[in-house]
């Protein structure tokens, strides 16, 4: 039996009105948003995204594949600032947000407790990519700690309580490697996954968890970070794809469009040829730089349940 997890989400130190709360989310686009008493829907439908980077280029990173959103539904699609991965399961759960990308693990919290949503797709690096991705534990190069047994006793940044890669799966490594979670580290929760390493860069944290590509690609992309600044101590085993969940209470016909455009045209190339991607630059379709979306389904989520159930975390209790 699988455990289910906890509605409460006070771990976050989060007051009930501060988890609800989508920063930049006005009465009248929270009205639209919500859905019709025959179930067709607003004028508009909502998307929000866990937290990964600045809310400014998280918006911008999704901005392709809203047009292409767009145009496909009839709808106009408003991408939400959220103030952490609470939020976007509670404004998925109050109706105020329609579609959801999320992480695996704040996936499956939503929907243990009470979120009725359907994951359609998840994001993937190259085509024909299987969805997933890792943990990676960093350390500042030069830095005497060599494995996770070496994060005993030491300053340890993890991103958000409610992370996939960057906190449950770190959680199930550190137990393993025999390192006491509660007493044996200080913990740092940063925020997000580019927080978390350039925290291990500055020597805020001396050592930290982030997801692969964040490590490997995307702060050396952007110049933040420069190859060889950080090293990777360990790698998880394979965590399955961040979902993105549609709201079930959508209108059957609205929900199947959705789902195909992130299935069949949420990608850089049917994006580009389309002209939803102007400009030489990279046509981007998320935040985490990947190509585009594979189908998903909830079962696909089963080993995230598995690692909470190993982990007897907080954010997970017996059923």
């Amino acid at each position: 039996m699988f455990p289910v997890i906890r509605r409460n989400l006070g771990v976050l130190a989060l007051g009930a009105t501060s988890v609800l709360v989508l920063a930049g989310c006005d009465e009248s686009a929270a009205s639209k948003s919500t859905t019709s008493s025959d179930g067709k829907g607003g004028d508009t439908l909502v998307m929000a995204a866990v937290p990964a980077e600045n809310s400014t280029d998280l918006k911008a990173s999704y901005a392709s594949v809203i047009k292409m959103l767009e145009k496909e539904t009839g709808k106009t699609i408003t991408f939400q600032k959220a103030t952490n991965y609470a939020a976007v399961i509670e404004g998925q759960r109050s109706g105020k947000i329609q579609i959801a990308a999320y992480g695996p693990f704040s996936y499956v919290q939503a929907k243990s407790s009470g979120v009725k949503a359907t994951p359609v797709a998840a994001g993937v690096e190259n085509k024909g990519d299987k969805p997933g991705y890792r943990s990676y534990a960093i350390v500042k190069t030069g830095s005497s700690i060599k494995d996770l047994k070496g994060f005993a006793g030491k300053k340890v940044c993890f991103v958000d309580p409610n992370s996939t890669s960057g906190y449950l799966y770190p959680r199930s490594g550190l137990l393993d490697a025999g390192v006491d979670v509660e007493k044996g580290i200080t913990p740092v929760m940063a925020g997000g996954h580019d927080a978390s390493v350039l925290a291990v860069k500055s020597g805020q944290c001396e050592a930290g968890f982030a997801y692969d590509t964040m490590v490997d690609k995307q702060l050396i992309e952007k110049g933040q970070l420069k190859q060889g600044e950080i090293t990777t101590v360990w790698k998880s085993g394979l965590i399955p794809g961040s979902p993105v969940a549609i709201s079930d209470d959508l209108d059957a016909e609205l929900k199947q469009k959705i789902t195909n455009a992130f299935q069949t045209m949420a990608n850089a190339d049917y994006l580009k040829a389309n002209g939803y991607c102007t400009g030489s630059g990279k046509c981007e379709v998320d935040d985490a730089g990947d190509w585009g979306y594979a189908t998903v389904g909830d079962a696909d989520y089963d080993g995230v349940r598995k690692v909470c159930e190993v982990t007897k975390d907080k954010q997970c209790v017996e059923s």
